[in-house]
């Protein structure tokens, strides 16, 4: 897809980041994530990742008293990827479902993180980034999930909002353990998001 179709030609950007990104100086979103720089404008994703994919995971409708009456409004939470090691999430309110969806998508892009993959089972030695590669735990609100590395063919052994992000972010087998109130569709997929978030944190631990 074209940068004309992704209305990045007539983008102005706001951040310094984000003229980099456009004039080429910054060509991969690894050298964001490298230099810790907080990505504020989703067009940044849009050129550093074009093959990004998104699911929408929850829609639910919330209402507002106001002194004009009672305002009805759609909440929407999509999880975004690109199926190999880049994962975000993202919620949005609009009186449109359209514009709710529109901008979910961009808040999710905003938190887009990398995740460290690998081959962290002790019954699988392929040395594929297929897996995590170490137990993590991530938690939101009472929902706590632990992802387990496993071995290649075990599938994503998880509920189905957790194998959305799971799957977006690239990872083919895991074992998970769940506490909380996983029906709760926003902190089951934000602790899922939590946990993988970890497994970069890790990479940089003691250097």
């Amino acid at each position: 897809m074209s940068q004309a179709q992704f209305g990045i030609e007539e983008w102005t950007p706001r951040t310094t980041l984000g003229k980099l990104v456009k004039e080429g100086k910054i060509a991969s979103i690894h050298q964001i994530f490298a230099a810790n720089l907080p990505i504020m404008e989703p067009q940044i994703i849009d050129i550093l990742v074009p093959e990004l994919k998104h699911e929408i995971v929850d829609i639910s409708i919330v209402q507002k008293q106001t002194d004009a009456g009672e305002i009805s409004r759609f909440k929407v939470a999509v999880i975004v990827g690109d199926e190999n090691g880049l994962v975000g999430i993202g919620t949005a309110k609009a009186k449109q479902l359209r514009f709710a969806i529109n901008k979910a998508i961009e808040n999710a892009k905003l938190n887009v993180i990398p995740v460290k993959r690998g081959c962290g089972s002790w019954e699988c030695s392929c040395n594929r980034p297929h897996s995590v590669p170490y137990k993590v735990v991530g938690k939101s609100g009472s929902v706590e999930v632990t992802l387990i590395p496993a071995p290649r063919g075990v599938g994503l052994v998880a509920g189905d909002i957790a194998k959305v992000v799971l799957r977006l972010a690239g990872i083919q087998d895991v074992w998970t353990k769940t506490k909380g109130e996983t029906r709760t569709t926003l902190n089951f997929a934000k602790a899922t998001y939590e946990a993988l978030r970890k497994t970069y944190k890790f990479k940089f631990m003691g250097a």
